[in-house]
């Protein structure tokens, strides 16, 4: 009779585990059931095609260049997007996650699904396609509308030009990578401003104060190492080769970018993962 009697009550417990697609459902209604989660992904695509215009616009205005440059030509219509929309992305992360814990509802995520990772794996899983997916349609559209300024003077940048795809795939994956390093950070700090400044501090704010910084070892590692570095480098075309990474020179090739940009989502994931599991919802 014992052995009857404990049988159902494990049965209960298999029947009553969220199985991983479920919990990602759960995080995909919360992440469209936000206004907020909208407006942020519309102005991801508002400041990165309404930036390129601009400049593309004004190209004649400001002065054609008297050499054709891919680099100048793509950076003209990627780095508005790339600028502003790391921090967008980034913020959207740490609500994504913060936003929880400001609520208390995060308590009600974490008993609906007891394995705390994997609450994080959803969230990340969530806000980098979401993100991604529109940086990479914003990118496309920002180089398709774009050509018809460039292309009259000579300064269109083909798809097929060296490392022009590159970079407009590598400007998409930044952001996401962006919105990732925002959930592990959110899971971290679990405060939306708090988090929001070390994103900001990170993708932005650091880079400049750190090209400021006096001149020396130190100074030349921080800079090259920092998110929003890492993010110019993998939405950059050059114009001439160069080395893989010159710390003394400052010169990030796309593929150094892509792994420094990983490393940042691999420390903000880890930290957020083990403050996740070590700490009370």
């Amino acid at each position: 009779m014992t052995s009857l009697a404990t049988k159902p009550g494990r049965a209960d417990d298999r029947a009553t585990r969220v199985p991983f697609r479920g919990v990602v459902r759960s995080e995909w209604i919360k992440f469209t059931s936000v206004p907020s989660s909208f407006l942020a992904i519309a102005g991801i695509a508002a400041v990165g095609l309404g930036g390129s215009v601009f400049l593309g616009a004004t190209l004649e205005s400001s002065g054609v260049p008297s050499v054709p440059s891919l680099e100048r030509t793509m950076n003209d219509v990627l780095s508005p997007m790339v600028i502003l929309g790391q921090i967008i992305a980034g913020i959207l992360g740490v609500m994504s996650s913060g936003a929880e814990y400001a609520s208390g509802s995060m308590q009600t995520t974490v008993l609906a699904s007891p394995r705390r990772v994997r609450i994080l794996w959803a969230k990340v899983i969530v806000v980098f396609a979401a993100v991604t997916v529109t940086s990479l349609l914003t990118a496309i559209v920002s180089w398709a509308v774009s050509f018809a300024f460039y292309a009259p003077h000579g300064l269109e940048a083909p798809l097929d030009a060296p490392g022009v795809l590159l970079a407009i795939i590598g400007s998409g994956v930044y952001l996401g990578c962006c919105a990732m390093f925002g959930v592990g950070i959110g899971m971290l700090v679990r405060s939306t401003t708090a988090g929001a400044v070390l994103v900001f501090v990170v993708t932005l704010l650091g880079p400049i104060l750190a090209s400021v910084l006096p001149y020396g070892l130190f100074s030349r590692v921080v800079r090259a190492m920092l998110l929003g570095n890492a993010g110019d480098a993998m939405a950059r075309v050059h114009d001439m080769p160069g080395p893989f990474l010159d710390i003394w020179g400052g010169h990030i090739s796309p593929g150094a970018g892509w792994m420094i940009a990983a490393a940042w989502v691999v420390l903000a994931l880890t930290l957020g993962a083990v403050a996740l599991k070590k700490r009370d919802a």
